[in-house]
């Protein structure tokens, strides 16, 4: 079983910085391989839509809508994936949630931005 757990939301103004960090533990600590990983993000009464994915060879994904804001990385020796989030605005106000995929689909608690004009 793998545990996610995700960190780095806040409170911001329109045109900051946030960066989320998601750590994995469980198989893929104990047995050393990569999974593919990414973020998605849902706002009240809306569905959960991809952010950005980063896949097992390192190729990465964006939503259109945050293209040349967002970054996507990984630690592979700390099991971390982040979120580098540049020049935010209020649209991007949602709860950040990490997604991991080895097999299972296996999802993070979630963690709240906020960006105010």
């Amino acid at each position: 079983q793998v545990q996610l757990v995700e960190s780095g939301g806040g409170l911001v103004q329109a045109g900051e910085s946030l960066r989320l960090s998601c750590v994995a533990s469980g198989a893929s600590g104990s047995i050393f391989s990569i999974p593919s990983m990414g973020w998605y993000r849902q706002a009240p009464g809306k569905q959960r839509d991809l952010v950005a994915h980063i896949y097992r060879d390192g190729t990465t994904t964006y939503a259109d809508s945050v293209k040349g804001r967002f970054t996507i990385s990984r630690d592979n020796g700390k099991n971390t994936v982040y979120l580098q989030m540049n020049s935010l605005k209020p649209e991007d106000t949602a709860v950040y949630y990490c997604r991991y995929v080895s097999g299972r689909i296996y999802w993070g608690q979630g963690t709240q931005v906020t960006v105010s004009s």
